[in-house]
């Protein structure tokens, strides 16, 4: 399975390797007010992929801290109603 699992990471790799390779044709990213950005188009796909993970992300953020503090609480409040679960070291 360890062999599989490395095998199919060494796909992985190569298949993006030889994207990247096939895609270095300079191109231009044209921004607003005139400005732009010129580097190849790989490069353009990576930072794009990372600011779309990265908005992701961050709009996630509320999201999970609201369910991770509603969890807290809710386990706060078990163990305040049912003093008999909590060990006093005896």
């Amino acid at each position: 399975m360890k062999y599989l699992m490395w095998l199919l990471k060494a796909a992985i790799f190569f298949t993006l390797f030889a994207f990247a390779l096939n895609n270095q044709q300079v191109v231009s990213v044209n921004f607003f007010f005139g400005t732009h950005w010129q580097a190849p188009l790989v490069l353009v796909v990576l930072v794009t992929f990372a600011f779309g993970l990265a908005a992701g992300i961050l709009m996630m953020m509320p999201r999970w801290w609201k369910k991770r503090r509603g969890t807290r609480l809710s386990q706060q409040s078990q163990l305040s109603e049912n003093p008999s679960t909590m060990h006093h070291g005896l």
